[in-house]
């Protein structure tokens, strides 16, 4: 990859020699935007189509493809041409100064913007925010739920016990690549249901994700919504289906990241996917001159934000970690997580305090960032074959994104926008808030039962008796009872029986249990006690 890189510096007609820089070159229009209008399907899928109407989005210029004579004339001046961004309308090159000049005399050009910040004379990068799991420890011999105390942290569980786990949702992961999720039993439920719809690896322009030199920071963040081992782990959407996407160099950190970043967004709304989940962001480069400053993470100066905010414009649930830099100098929240239309996660531990290492908001221009919390310390995912738990902004995202995954499933036509306010309304510290922790943990359950009892349906009024119990709890209604199916704390089903109002407690344990009730076409779930 490294070799790929390189060979994109190189441009032809002597002036390789030349000093350089990255820049991107802006089009003036779409001339055959028209073509696109006509025929939308040429360019985005059905599903992408759906969630537009589904939310009220129109189409507009964005959404057509760039004119390739223009492409082409760019490549005929003596460039090579790697990426693209239809939604930015141009492509990025590398360019020298007598160049930067040749393509703004350009008539179809409207403007060329460099990349870099600053005159490059900043010490190379001193903090590392490749967003590198402070710790990683394999686990054996965990009983089923390991995940169980950062799923009920937010709350997630009553969703999932209702049927919301994430079916029909899309996710794109968009992150390192994902080695082992090709063979690991820990992601082959995934493969047997269908759920890894495709990936890309946008860094070497192919299909290459998989390959084991690849970093395993997007397995882990994979494992963290939908990894599944019997017994062992189920993530925060395990029904979710999925596109993988390859963006960050691990070993680098370089400006076209960004670009790479935002080609992959538009792939995941080509697909029509319903959220993109990110646990990557950028401040500075292994060239100083790229750096950013906290003055620019304002949610607009950085390609990627811009990029990001076009996703969420789509219909795109985006999330994005804040960070792990709360320990360092620079201790701020990073790009794209500076944008305000992105849903920006923070870290928290066991007992729901901020991990430490969680950057700190707010944006650049005084939004409040993060958005809200999850559990970023010693957070249960999945790697190949085994469990494992690891620290970071990285992990909290991905089970935080699987929670919206079950919501949107749970509310599907739910404008976007309201859900994030909602999400933040819910959280643990609303209407407060600190620079660490956003509004607080998000509350997944809480708002699933205010939605649905205030504004999405009426819920059934219920009496439930004895509660506790030792033996045979009933269930009162105006309406007949369908079914009765009890699940244990961590979520697996202990028994059910249909057309009955009563269910039968003798032969359990003493402790808490989740009873689900069917009727009217309606699920209700209350929460039982075993004495």
């Amino acid at each position: 990859m490294k070799k790929i890189w390189i060979t994109a510096l190189c441009i032809t007609h002597g002036f390789a020699m030349a000093q350089s820089e990255l820049v991107f070159v802006y089009f003036k229009d779409k001339p055959n935007k028209a073509a696109f209008y006509a025929n939308p399907l040429s360019e985005l899928s059905q599903k992408s189509l759906d969630r537009r109407n589904i939310l009220g989005i129109s189409l507009n210029d964005q959404d057509a493809p760039i004119e390739t004579s223009y492409l082409q004339n760019i490549q005929n001046l003596g460039f090579t041409v790697t990426d693209t961004s239809k939604w930015l309308n141009g492509v990025a090159v590398n360019a020298t100064p007598s160049q930067i000049a040749l393509l703004q005399s350009q008539s179809y050009v409207q403007t060329v913007e460099s990349f870099a910040k600053n005159s490059g004379n900043q010490n190379k990068n001193e903090y590392n925010n490749k967003w590198e799991n402070v710790n990683k420890t394999a686990l054996n011999n965990f009983n089923y739920g390991i995940g169980l105390d950062q799923i009920n942290q937010v709350n997630l569980r009553n969703l999932h016990l209702q049927g919301f786990t994430g079916n029909g949702i899309s996710i794109a992961v968009i992150d390192t690549g994902f080695p082992s999720v090709d063979f690991g039993t820990a992601f082959a439920r995934l493969w047997t249901n269908n759920k890894i719809k495709g990936g890309y690896n946008f860094i070497s322009k192919n299909n290459d994700i998989y390959n084991s030199n690849l970093n395993a920071h997007g397995t882990v963040v994979l494992g963290a919504i939908g990894g599944y081992l019997d017994g062992s782990f189920v993530g925060s959407a395990p029904d979710a289906e999925f596109y993988l996407y390859a963006t960050e160099i691990y070993a680098q950190e370089i400006p076209e990241e960004q670009l790479y970043w935002i080609e992959a967004a538009e792939e995941a709304d080509r697909k029509g996917v319903d959220i993109i989940s990110t646990s990557l962001g950028y401040y500075t480069f292994d060239d100083p001159k790229y750096n950013y400053t906290y003055s620019d993470m304002n949610g607009s100066t950085s390609f990627i934000a811009r990029g990001a905010q076009i996703a969420v414009e789509k219909g795109i649930f985006v999330l994005a970690a804040a960070g792990n830099s709360g320990q360092q100098p620079w201790h701020y929240i990073m790009t794209p997580a500076d944008n305000q239309k992105v849903f920006t996660i923070g870290a928290v531990d066991v007992a729901g305090a901020s991990s430490p290492f969680s950057s700190f908001g707010p944006n650049a221009a005084g939004i409040i960032k993060p958005d809200a919390s999850a559990r970023g310390t010693q957070t249960a995912t999945v790697n190949g074959n085994a469990t494992t738990v690891s620290n970071g902004t990285s992990l909290a995202t991905p089970v935080a994104a699987g929670g919206v995954a079950c919501l949107i499933q749970a509310f599907p036509t739910m404008d976007r926008n309201i859900m994030r306010n909602h999400l933040r309304e819910t959280s643990s510290l609303y209407p407060n808030h600190t620079d660490q922790m956003g509004y607080g943990i998000l509350n997944f359950g809480n708002l699933y039962q205010t939605l649905s009892t205030k504004e999405y349906s009426v819920q059934e009024h219920l009496k439930i008796f004895p509660n506790p119990s030792q033996d045979f709890v009933q269930v009162m209604s105006k309406n007949k009872v369908d079914q009765l199916d009890l699940y244990d704390e961590l979520g697996r089903w202990i028994l059910g029986n249909k057309n009955t109002h009563i269910i039968n407690l003798s032969p359990l344990e003493k402790g808490v249990y989740y009873l689900k009730i069917q009727l009217g076409g309606k699920i209700q779930l209350e929460k039982i006690i075993k004495n």
